[in-house]
């Protein structure tokens, strides 16, 4: 049986103190920010710690808290096939810049989610965008 999982696109991480987890992963453990962004009230950064998946800290995720973003082909036919297993998602579907995204957790309660990357590396992109014009 092949795997409904392509891979992980990013490890979601809380932070309780965001300019110390910024420095903290781009100073200490000397993480290259990806790109950066503060947006309907949320700060959010990438690090490349060692190639993909990226690791993500997000103001607005408690910590702590990781979550396994898992990249999938076709959003709605994945929801689909694990919903037909008894799987349930944590809400509906919603978009992030990267495309339709889906929260789930497992039995024991860890925090995951699928994505369907329709716009793939596209605030890598607009950070690289920004930058330059800076």
């Amino acid at each position: 049986m092949d795997s409904l999982f392509k891979r992980i696109a990013y490890i979601y991480i809380g932070t309780s103190d965001y300019s110390g987890d910024r420095k903290y992963y781009e100073e200490i453990l000397g993480g290259r920010l990806v790109w950066e962004f503060e947006e309907f009230g949320a700060k959010v950064a990438a690090f490349d710690m060692g190639g993909e998946p990226y690791l993500l800290i997000a103001d607005h995720v408690h910590a702590p808290n990781k979550r396994l973003i898992y990249e999938v082909e076709n959003i709605n036919e994945v929801r689909k096939i694990l919903e037909s297993r008894g799987w349930k998602p944590e809400g509906d579907s919603f978009e992030i810049p990267d495309g339709p995204c889906i929260n789930f957790k497992d039995e024991s309660g860890n925090e995951y989610a699928i994505l369907q990357m329709t716009r793939p590396y596209i605030l890598e992109k607009q950070y690289q965008k920004r930058n330059e014009v800076q």
